[in-house]
């Protein structure tokens, strides 16, 4: 568990200038070129904007060389800025078939951000939205007014459909996740390759390389399949022997763009952030649930996680398994009661695993995250008799963890959480700064647990003290200016996710994550 002390506030420095008179001034001193184009965008916008995102913006307008961009600014620098700023301009110029592609979890995001911030229109999709659109008569629910925000995943599954429509652009927010789109074996890549091969695309990515130059020619033959010929070709001038480097920062810089924080220290100032890690052993009962329901996943053959959704559930429980107890409790529930049905009617339901991971807000990432390794999550229908006596034994089985968890009433991490809490209003004390953290969890379950938990035990942040969970409407009390009192806001992990012009103005508190991410990869 890490804590993340924040002090100083970010501030932008435009000496007194309207925001975006500042912006246009900037770009033009100092990197010149026509802005014209972007005036009217730029001026209808209410968000404050910054020399950079200007000149992303411009990039991608000006580039007809290529059928595509990367975007490619460090984390925090507002490449959903830059990509809005794009959208705002197509749409300006009538251009209005767009498309946005982005992680389930940040779709409604996109879409307030869009709303707000640039006054346009969407609508957000997915498989329970498409066919009832379907069924309200709608002949093609992505040809309706608006720009569409969709997910990788269901961008895959409807690649048939979506090739029909000849986008005017089409954004692929947190595009690293299709870095090995040449593979034959990334079905999402090579489906949305297929989707999307003859439209204009946009590719916003803070890590565009992670750990082999063949990431970065992935992302290429999302724009442009020719760009560096064959993997082969690239391989040979790039990598075996040729070590062309140089070479390929030239040809890069044709549809890439990459801006860095100490390029624009000159009109954004960033927080100081102190990171501290709070170890915590487990009690005797965590460890022994943890370890057999890691039995029972492993397990081949057994009706609680169909073959067919091994992987998908197997994510399912041990995300939850490793953010609280209170947050497996449901899941075996919904697993015993599936069983119990099993049982009774020799059937198996057609939405189990929408209701095993419905209550979650987890559900859409780990289609996502899930969807090259299975494909489409349809019940799979037994090959052979349910064999009544092994069945029964799963369900008595499932429901001797069920026990275990509810004895587990409280989690030893949460104690750490107190320690975390504590050290870190310690430092802000010294700092002169409010008594404010935010504390990010894996599940909807665990943020009630926590909620509770602290109104019982956290006498040390009680001066006065304030447990919510964070909705938009208290996002301002939050950051109030003035306020004296202690406040511990539970958030929903989608806020990790946002970016540096999404996420809450923090001006001086603590961030705890209580809940670690499962891939090292996965940034905060």
């Amino acid at each position: 568990m890490g804590i993340l002390v924040v002090n100083k506030e970010v501030t932008n420095a435009h000496n007194g200038l309207p925001r975006q008179v500042f912006c246009l001034r900037t770009h033009q001193a100092t990197r010149g070129g026509d802005v014209g184009r972007l005036t009217q965008s730029l001026f209808d916008a209410s968000v404050d904007l910054n020399p950079h995102q200007i000149d992303a913006a411009l990039f991608a307008l000006q580039n007809p060389l290529v059928k595509g961009v990367i975007l490619a600014d460090e984390v925090g620098l507002g490449k959903t800025i830059e990509a809005a700023l794009v959208l705002a301009q197509y749409w300006a110029e009538r251009r209005r078939r767009l498309i946005v592609v982005c992680p389930a979890a940040l779709r409604k995001q996109w879409a307030n951000e869009l709303a707000e911030k640039f006054h346009l229109p969407s609508q957000v999709l997915d498989a329970r939205t498409y066919k009832e659109l379907r069924k309200q008569g709608v002949a093609d629910p992505f040809d309706q007014p608006g720009v569409n925000v969709i997910s990788y995943n269901f961008a895959a599954r409807m690649s048939e459909k979506l090739r029909l429509t000849p986008w005017d652009l089409v954004v692929f927010d947190e595009a690293h996740k299709l870095r090995n789109a040449h593979r034959e074996s990334h079905r999402t890549g090579q489906a949305i390759k297929e989707a999307f091969g003859a439209c204009n695309k946009l590719l916003l990515t803070a890590t565009p390389l992670q750990n082999s130059l063949m990431e970065l020619y992935g992302l290429s033959t999302v724009i442009d399949s020719q760009l560096f010929g064959d993997a082969l070709s690239f391989r040979r001038q790039y990598l075996r022997g040729g070590e062309d480097l140089e070479g390929l920062k030239e040809r890069l810089q044709e549809f890439t763009k990459r801006t860095l924080r100490k390029q624009v220290l000159e009109y954004i100032r960033y927080t100081q952030r102190r990171a501290i890690t709070i170890p915590f052993a487990p009690s005797e009962d965590e460890l022994r649930l943890y370890h057999l329901v890691s039995a029972y996943l492993q397990r081949e053959n057994t009706y609680g996680v169909p073959q067919q959704q091994r992987h998908l559930v197997t994510l399912v429980v041990r995300k939850l398994l490793a953010s609280s107890t209170s947050a497996i409790i449901n899941t075996l529930e919904t697993m015993i009661e599936r069983l119990k049905r099993l049982e009774q009617t020799q059937e198996d339901e057609d939405n189990w695993l929408e209701k095993l991971i419905g209550s979650e807000d987890v559900e859409d990432d780990l289609l996502d995250e899930a969807a090259d390794g299975e494909g489409d999550y349809q019940v799979e229908q037994p090959g052979e008799p349910i064999q009544l006596d092994r069945l029964r034994g799963e369900i008595a089985e499932l429901e001797q963890y069920l026990d275990l968890a509810h004895r587990i009433t409280e989690d030893a991490k949460s104690g750490a959480l107190l320690n975390a809490l504590e050290q870190g209003f310690s430092h802000m004390t010294e700092m002169g700064a409010e008594r404010k953290a935010v504390i990010f969890t894996e599940s909807r379950r665990t943020q009630d647990y926590l909620l509770k938990y602290l109104e019982r035990h956290a006498t040390s942040v009680r001066s006065p003290h304030s447990v919510v969970p964070i909705i938009p409407a208290l996002r301002r009390r939050f950051t109030s200016a003035g306020s004296r009192v202690t406040k511990v806001l539970i958030r929903l992990p989608v806020a990790l996710q946002l970016t540096g012009a999404q996420r809450l103005s923090i001006t001086s508190g603590t961030m705890q994550k209580y809940s670690l991410p499962p891939k090292p990869q996965q940034r905060a």
